[in-house]
């Protein structure tokens, strides 16, 4: 199979908005993958059309790619010696390496034509936005094996691994997925919750009694123990378990042979207060940004339980999984919980979990079963929105179906001190396509006159980046400030999206920075 194949199809799907469009076209190119002779085709077309290499890190990003040689003019290079060549990269290492790579991936864009080496530069660096999520991936694996989609599903979930399932279906039909099971040490996909308004909507939407418990702003970590052996692996399922020795003893400590566990890792301060996230995040090999955060001792809470000394839990209501964990984990390791089906109550356990410096709650059906790898519809997350009036102060180009549309917005608080303003971050988040073409026309007036692009932090180029006058104002939702050693005010939003532009504020009416910091020391 050629790359100029996957290419395609990966330009195609972005370019579709239907997601049954989607669906057909990727089946079609899975389908011709389980056709080949190489078994392993199918997973590496599915981990590349998911925006991931089946190597996961080669040690290759935008600064490697700033200058890339003429296209080819004819596609010649084959899916196999493409993903050979990516783990030559990743392989290289000691001295001279640097120019090794750099070598092997200008000789690899000197083979690809002009679709190749886009999809290529979008995939190294993880900006292959194609509309192609897990879900859609999913039923194109089961479009193309002719199998359902449920069952595809499930195997992907716990086995952890959609690329694996897909080889396995279209070589070996709806049979081979049964060797994907709940397994003691294999990771599976964590299930998620939905958002709800409020614990009221929560109790409605759910109905009856509701679980309500405390949401923790920690990291979340699969527990999985084998006898004396304990793996630990993070939301995106990689192994971290040399980095928490502190809840490998707690897991030790409990008296079971075997289990697998949801749990929150989560830095305490000795009032029980949580730390700020980054002194969590620290210990999980990401830039802590405040001295000691990388020596601060974690603790670990649990709030669920999949598996139990030879049983499987996951298909069993909510309830009887937390009764188990309850037998087995000693209070002072389990999450706060409440159940109830009043409202009044739900409110004060919310305030009182908000004013102890968490997050808000999860809302869970006693009934549901363990969706993993889903957004089930029996959890429901509540917590505060919090919103600001920003500036904008520079836009980035879009990729994928984003093509041609200025997309990611630089975005800044305004300080009355300089008369300037202060960058806090970025995001492309909440844009409907609407507002993609509103902005973009928006935006190049804006540019016209500004100053050089000073506030990209990436390394980009200024022709990726473009700077407009600082004057719309966006109001933005974000979920907390986090510790920033990248931005000057030294802070950062977290999981910041568009609200709505406010056309009627001018810049001089946006937020300032000192609301920002107000807002930031509060909740230290």
């Amino acid at each position: 199979m050629l790359l100029v194949d996957v290419a395609q199809t990966s330009a195609d799907v972005a370019a579709s908005s239907a997601r049954l469009a989607k669906i057909a076209r990727i089946a079609d190119l899975l389908r011709t993958a389980g056709t080949l002779d190489d078994p392993r085709l199918p997973g590496i077309v599915v981990s590349w059309l998911s925006g991931e290499l089946p190597q996961r890190q080669i040690g290759v990003g935008w600064a490697s790619l700033r200058s890339a040689p003429p296209a080819a003019a004819e596609p010649s290079l084959t899916v196999a010696e493409v993903d050979l060549r990516f783990s030559e990269i990743g392989s290289t290492s000691g001295k001279g390496s640097q120019a090794r790579r750099a070598h092997l991936l200008a000789t690899l864009f000197a083979a690809a034509t002009d679709v190749e080496q886009t999809f290529l530069r979008r995939l190294l660096t993880g900006e292959l936005r194609q509309g192609a999520l897990v879900g859609v991936m999913a039923d194109a694996v089961a479009k193309a094996a002719d199998v359902p989609a449920a069952a595809v599903r499930r195997a992907a979930m716990l086995g952890g691994d959609l690329p694996a399932v897909a080889a396995a279906v279209l070589s070996g039909g709806a049979e081979s997925l049964q060797q994907f099971t709940l397994r003691v040490g294999k990771p599976v996909g964590p299930m998620l919750a939905q958002t709800a308004a409020g614990v009221a909507d929560a109790l409605d939407r759910l109905g009856g009694p509701v679980m309500f418990e405390a949401k923790l702003d920690g990291a979340r970590v699969q527990i999985h123990r084998a006898g004396d052996v304990v793996s630990i692996y993070t939301r995106s399922l990689d192994d971290v378990t040399a980095r928490l020795p502190e809840v490998v003893e707690a897991t030790l400590a409990l008296p079971v042979t075997d289990l697998i566990a949801d749990a929150e890792a989560i830095a305490l301060r000795p009032d029980g207060r949580p730390h700020r996230f980054q002194i969590t995040a620290s210990r999980f090999g990401r830039r802590g940004g405040e001295p000691g955060a990388d020596t601060q001792k974690l603790s670990v809470f649990f709030f669920d339980l999949l598996h139990v000394d030879g049983v499987d839990l996951l298909d069993l209501p909510a309830a009887e999984r937390i009764a188990s964990l309850d037998a087995i984990v000693p209070q002072a390791q389990r999450v706060d919980r409440l159940v109830s089906s009043d409202a009044a109550a739900a409110q004060a356990f919310l305030d009182t979990t908000l004013a102890a410096g968490h997050e808000g709650v999860m809302a869970k059906s006693p009934t549901a079963p363990y969706e993993a790898g889903r957004r089930g519809a029996g959890w429901l997350k509540v917590k505060p929105v919090h919103t600001l009036d920003l500036v904008v102060l520079a836009v980035e180009w879009g990729s994928g179906r984003r093509t041609g549309k200025l997309s990611n917005i630089h975005l800044g608080a305004r300080d009355p001190d300089t008369g300037g303003f202060v960058m806090l971050g970025k995001t492309f988040k909440g844009m409907t396509d609407e507002m993609l073409a509103w902005q973009t026309e928006r935006f190049l007036e804006l540019a016209d006159g500004a100053a050089p692009a000073t506030t990209s932090d990436d390394g980009k180029t200024d022709g990726y980046v473009v700077t407009v006058r600082p004057e719309q104002v966006v109001e933005i939702a974000f979920d907390g400030l986090q510790t920033s050693t990248r931005y000057p005010g030294g802070m950062a939003l977290r999981f910041a999206r568009v609200v709505r532009y406010r056309d009627d504020k001018s810049a001089a009416e946006a937020d300032t920075i000192a609301t920002v910091r107000a807002l930031y020391e509060r909740a230290d």
